[in-house]
């Protein structure tokens, strides 16, 4: 049994491999060139490039042979469980679906929409994949999946909304008021979609929030630290948050291309994965 997602997960290459689990990228179209996230487009090219280009880039979907293509070579493997991005935000999981159609005759596939992206998804996905190695059957991953869902919980820090703006997601007239006020977007999910939170007028400000936001979460057992910003800020920040969740696992992920495109540099994502009762 093996467990698929897709880069928007921001899963760390040696986290995905010790666990098994399988990554289709999204795509990244820039002008007349199309990169493929993670592999001809690293995290740290696309922000070095972002800050210069006058051209903003654009996400795109895998479509559904990417991820039949997928299905079809992973090794050793009497099923899948397909785990992806909320469909609200994406069509990711309309081309699972599809896939998923196009393998039938092949392997099993179950396929579920996470109502996640970043680091809520990729907690999601490890613990399915630690099911699946356990000797887990279909149905044991899909159930996992599911419980998992209910239990986590993420909120993310924007450094600026220029580069929502620059992708569509907002108002230009927005951001230009929130660049002269100096505030910036605190955005969680609700019910699969991305929402605003609040708004804040620093940086340490907006650390004090995700880590009152984890805060209300305790006892968490796994929590992810998503991220497009320096060490420098990185480091003392995750100390802090390992300090609060002390006895949990805590993970540090360089965010790609899925979320950096729309929020750019200076982004922390922080998703923790409650205790069971």
């Amino acid at each position: 049994m093996r467990v698929v997602t897709d880069s928007t997960s921001d899963l760390g290459a040696d986290a995905a491999a010790s666990l098994g689990i399988e990554i289709v990228p999204i795509y990244v179209r820039w002008g007349n060139d199309t990169y493929i996230d993670g592999v001809s487009l690293t995290p740290a090219q696309l922000y070095r490039r972002l800050a210069v280009s006058d051209v903003h880039p654009l996400t795109a979907q895998p479509g559904p042979e990417d991820l039949a293509s997928l299905y079809a070579r992973v090794p050793d493997c009497d099923g899948i469980v397909s785990i992806h991005i909320s469909s609200n935000i994406s069509g990711t999981y309309n081309s699972a679906m599809l896939a998923r159609n196009m393998v039938a005759d092949r392997i099993p596939v179950e396929v579920i929409d996470s109502r996640l992206n970043s680091g809520g998804l990729a907690l999601v996905t490890m613990e399915a994949a630690r099911v699946a190695q356990s000797g887990g059957s279909l149905s044991d991953v899909a159930a996992a999946t599911r419980r998992a869902m209910e239990h986590v919980r993420m909120m993310a820090l924007f450094d600026t909304m220029k580069y929502l703006a620059r992708g569509g997601r907002i108002s230009p007239t927005i951001a230009i008021a929130a660049g002269f006020l100096r505030v910036k977007p605190v955005l969680t999910f609700r019910n699969g979609v991305i929402v605003r939170a609040g708004l804040v007028r620093s940086r340490i400000e907006g650390q004090s929030r995700l880590l009152k936001f984890l805060e209300g979460l305790l006892p968490v057992s796994e929590v992810v630290v998503s991220h497009s910003t320096t060490s420098e800020e990185l480091g003392p920040f995750v100390e802090r948050v390992r300090g609060l969740v002390a006895g949990a696992v805590v993970h540090v992920f360089q965010m790609g291309a899925a979320l950096g495109v729309h929020g750019g540099p200076g982004m922390i994502v922080v998703a923790g994965r409650r205790s069971p009762a």
